[in-house]
Parts: structure tokens; sequence; C-alpha cells
């Protein structure tokens, strides 16, 4: 079996066309709906996920993105957009059989970026939070269920972006003065919010967070089935729950490539820290294809467009070479 490769999310430029073709060019076995922020509020990864709400709304602040009470003009366009990007996706994945990943943000970095009506984040109300959860959940089984419709041959892979969840257990978001910190949110309240959402869909849940000290025991206990990161932000202090994870059947999503431009080192070389965290770890090389997804170490919104496309199609290669080369 190969092992995998796949983007995280984002992309530079706005044509929704040009993007669904260089993902499924690039990424022909697991391909991704592409998030292509640059064209503005309703685009960006929170915005997006806030036009997924069900009885929810939000408007955009010059402070970001603030609960409203009934849907304007913000919620709108991220919704058109997104229907723009399910457009060209669905034309270039015509046939289409296999894996296929979608994004949306999580309930605990959404409740960190998204605002109050007095400007506080919705971080602060735990049953600002709940709600926040449950509408999101509620959206999700209705975009899955466009996916698959408009899809039918994919294997859905929903990818939940928690950028924001370990500063969120350890209380480090700031709030909207900046001069204090919200209060760290119980670990066991975090964990059912978020095993509340895997739950939602029968397939793979992917964890995403490209910030330091990922919390991989929390999120096997919530459920998920892979956790995606940047590889260059471990440590070997997290060597016992990457190993009890995996032994466990968690894929890791590996960002192991730059997200913004750079030289690109030989796809081997890309890999060689995977295949040294394997001898550590003393998993065997021959179950690193079936454990590991190589992608980007975050989105490629902030990278230039040849760039991007070299880096995706350096991830396919990396990947080629973790199967055949495991040792």
């Amino acid at each position: 079996m190969s092992a995998g490769a796949t983007g995280v999310g984002s992309l530079p430029g706005g044509d929704a066309r040009e993007a669904a073709r260089t993902v499924t060019g690039s990424f022909e076995d697991f391909p991704y709906l592409a998030e292509l922020p640059a064209r503005g509020p309703g685009a960006d990864m929170i915005g997006r996920s806030l036009g997924l709400l069900v009885d929810m709304y939000a408007h955009v602040e010059p402070s970001g993105w603030r609960i409203s009470d009934r849907p304007g003009r913000d919620s709108r366009r991220a919704r058109s957009w997104l229907g723009e990007d399910l457009d060209a996706l669905e034309e270039f994945t015509q046939g289409y059989q296999g894996r296929l990943k979608v994004q949306a943000v999580g309930p605990w970095t959404l409740a960190a970026a998204l605002e109050l009506h007095g400007g506080e984040a919705v971080l602060q109300d735990r049953g600002a939070c709940r709600d926040l959860a449950g509408s999101l959940a509620e959206g999700l089984r209705e975009h899955l269920a466009d996916v698959r419709k408009r899809i039918p041959g994919a294997e859905i892979v929903l990818q939940l972006d928690e950028p924001s969840l370990t500063a969120v257990l350890l209380g480090r978001v700031r709030s909207a003065s900046g001069y204090r910190t919200y209060r760290a949110v119980d670990r066991q309240v975090v964990e059912g919010a978020l095993r509340d959402l895997v739950a939602v869909h029968d397939g793979e849940v992917v964890v995403h967070s490209c910030a330091p000290e990922v919390p991989f025991a929390l999120l096997r206990r919530a459920g998920v089935t892979g956790v995606s990161f940047d590889f260059s932000l471990l440590t070997e202090r997290e060597d016992d729950v990457i190993g009890e994870a995996v032994e466990d059947g968690t894929k890791l999503f590996a960002g192991v490539v730059p997200g913004t431009d750079g030289p690109l080192s030989d796809p081997g070389g890309s890999v060689m820290g995977v295949r040294k965290l394997w001898r550590r770890l003393g998993l065997a090389p021959g179950t690193l294809a079936e454990s590991v997804v190589v992608t980007p170490s975050c989105g490629l919104a902030g990278a230039s467009p040849a760039y991007a496309r070299a880096a995706q199609a350096h991830c396919v290669r990396a990947a080629r070479s973790l199967a055949d080369n495991p040792e």
C-alpha cells in the first residue's frame, strides 16, 4: 500500500476552477475541497465555517466575526463561495472513487474567534459554546450530505481545523482588550464537544492543528481517526503519546513540506524525520505507509501559486519515497 498525500486546506488565488484543477491534478488519490481566503471575508476558514451554521449567523466587524441576529450579506457570501468551490470540485471529480477531504473549523477555534454581541469571544460563555457546537454539528451534517450527493463515489474524510485548541486548554486565548486571557476550558468539556462533532460523520475524522503541543491523547479519546500537524513542531517529549496513537490505529497526517515559499529538499529528505520517529518508537517500518499521510505543514494561502503547486507535487513524491523505502 502506498503512503497517501493530500493538502491541508487553503490555496493562494481566488479562482475556484483553477484550485479544483490543481488539487485533483496533484492528489489523484486523495483530493480535498480547497479554500481560497484571498477572496475576502467569508472565504477565510472562520467565515466559511460560520456560513455552515444552522440558525446562527455572523457578520464582519473591524475586529473580526461577530454573532448576528439574522443572516446578512457576509454569511450569504460565505455560502455562495462554498457553493462555487463545490461546483468546481464536482466538475473535476466526475466518476471519482476514493478518499476526498473536506475541512471545517472545529468548535473551540470557532469559539475563540467568534465574538458575542459585546465583543468578547464566545469562548467566555459556556452556554454559547454549547449552542455554537450544536449549530456547527447540524451544519456539517447538511454539508457532508451535499458533498455525498455531488460526488457519490467519494469516501469523505472530515477535517476539523483546531489551531486554537491548545490555547483554549491552557487558558492562553486573549480577550478583546488583549490585557487578559480567557479561563482555560475543562479538558472533559473540550473532549465532549469534539466527541459530539466527530459522531456527525461515520467515516474518517481528522483534527488539524499547526500549533505546538497538539493534545494527541485527548483527540484520540474524542474518537478522531487521524491527527494532522506541523511535523517540525514535534518534540521527543511527545514520542510516547504518538507511539500509543499509532498502535491504536490513529493516522498521522504529517506536515513535512513548508507552507510558504522556500527551497524544497529532495522528497526522501522531507520524510527523513518521519522515518527517524518510527525508529525511535520501535515501530515496524512496514507500517509507515498505512499510518502516515504526507501533507504541507499548514495551509498554502500565504504561498505563491507556483510554490503551492510545487509543494503539493512534492508531498506526493515524498509519500512515494516513504512507501518505497520505509527503512
